[in-house]
């Protein structure tokens, strides 16, 4: 019987390890096979805590990103530390998947553990035109992260000139 069960999960970490290349790699049929096979995998995360489509969203794989979201995939959902997809592209600077998130209701002041929005990861990577979607999108800029910091805060310690007129 536990080997039954060993062989069980063995045969999860295998279908997810699969689904998360398709990802990476981007083969639109194959995944939509998948997702086809088995609906849960939009939602499952893998061994460091990624969901599908943070994975997606972190790639820059906006195809992908649509795909997930067609099939019920949590858009708010957070990783082992608390990332979401947005906070993802934000550092990355995809507005395209950015745009996306926020249009399906991107939680677009949600903090991870370390009290990092999108908004401040923006910042921290000098990302202006996610930091610009992201206020034209009603973004709080006066959020804190647990060091006490707002993204201006970062703008200016980063001497990002051309940002701290943007979050002024």
């Amino acid at each position: 019987r536990d080997c039954l069960l060993s062989r069980g999960l063995g045969d999860v970490y295998k279908r997810q390890e699969l689904f998360f290349s398709t990802i990476q790699s981007g083969h639109v049929p194959n995944l939509k096979a998948q997702i086809e096979r088995n609906p849960n995998l939009v939602n499952m995360n893998d061994a460091r805590g990624f969901t599908p489509l943070i994975f997606a969203a972190y790639f820059n794989k906006e195809a992908i990103v649509k795909i997930l979201i067609e099939n019920n995939a949590e858009i708010d959902a957070k990783d082992a530390s608390g990332n979401t997809a947005l906070a993802g592209v934000s550092f990355k600077g995809d507005t395209a998947i950015a745009e996306l998130l926020i249009e399906k209701g991107a939680n677009m002041n949600a903090q991870n553990s370390k009290g990092m929005t999108p908004l401040i990861y923006a910042t921290m990577y000098n990302q202006e035109q996610i930091i610009k979607l992201l206020l034209n999108n009603n973004a709080d800029k006066t959020i804190k992260d647990t060091d006490g910091k707002t993204a201006y805060d970062y703008a200016v310690e980063k001497g990002f000139e051309n940002l701290k007129t943007v979050l002024k």
